[in-house]
């Protein structure tokens, strides 16, 4: 892959990716980062395809101001916690503690992504495992293990052995949402699938979820905004 600039009110930072698979030219900006790709047939001309990229200049332009810009977490700034924000405050503490709209954070900068990560982890393993529990008591379907990753397209995934993996990014979602992702892959357990009869278990585990779920397709970019780690 290759970088480009595109020069402009702002410039625009632009890599070239050639694929097999590519017919034609095709754009792509990332709701994560920002990065704009553009990808190109094998064999195409490197000139023609920035000539395409610079056409659609003031389009890309756009996007990327409405886009949500990743920023590491830094002492009064704010971060999304079960569904609110609390801003990040460095206090007299040991262990971070939320007290009403502040995270009291322990003093040190170079430590405080590490912190902030081990802190949202924590209570997130708690909370879906919490859920899972329940929703599973309901079914009358067991779960072999919880896992806790930081996936970038996924919120949560049930394997066929009954492993359960969540994105510890769900804790700064909503109480209601991070249930209805806990509720959505214990029904896997019975339904290993996405049919009328998955959402059906569904329905009658989380009659609230379209709601839940419609929150998520809006805002879940906005929950991977926040980086820890280069």
């Amino acid at each position: 892959m290759s970088q480009y600039f595109i020069p402009g009110a702002p410039d625009l930072s632009v890599t070239l990716k050639r694929s097999a698979r590519a017919k034609r030219y095709s754009l792509r900006v990332s709701r994560l980062d920002g990065r704009v790709t553009l990808t190109i047939p094998t064999h195409a001309s490197e000139r023609d395809a920035l000539g395409f990229a610079a056409e659609k200049a003031d389009w890309l332009r756009k996007v990327l101001e409405h886009s949500v810009r990743a920023h590491r977490p830094e002492f009064g700034g704010q971060v999304p916690f079960e569904g609110r924000m609390l801003k990040i405050t460095q206090g007299a503490v040991k262990t971070p503690r939320v007290e009403g709209d502040a995270l009291l954070m322990p003093a040190g900068e170079d430590r405080l992504s590490a912190r902030l990560e081990t802190f949202l982890k924590f209570h997130a393993r708690a909370r879906v495992t919490q859920a899972s529990d329940h929703y599973c008591a309901r079914l009358g379907r067991a779960y072999s293990k919880i896992t806790m990753r930081d996936a970038r397209s996924r919120w949560g995934s049930c394997a066929p052995d009954g492993a359960l993996m969540y994105n510890w990014r769900l804790i700064m979602a909503p109480v209601a949402v991070l249930d209805y992702v806990c509720a959505h892959e214990v029904a896997h357990l019975a339904q290993m699938n996405h049919s009328p009869a998955f959402w059906a278990v569904v329905a009658d585990l989380r009659p609230s979820y379209p709601a839940e779920r419609h929150w998520l397709k809006q805002h879940g970019t906005q929950l991977q905004a926040l980086r820890f780690r280069d």
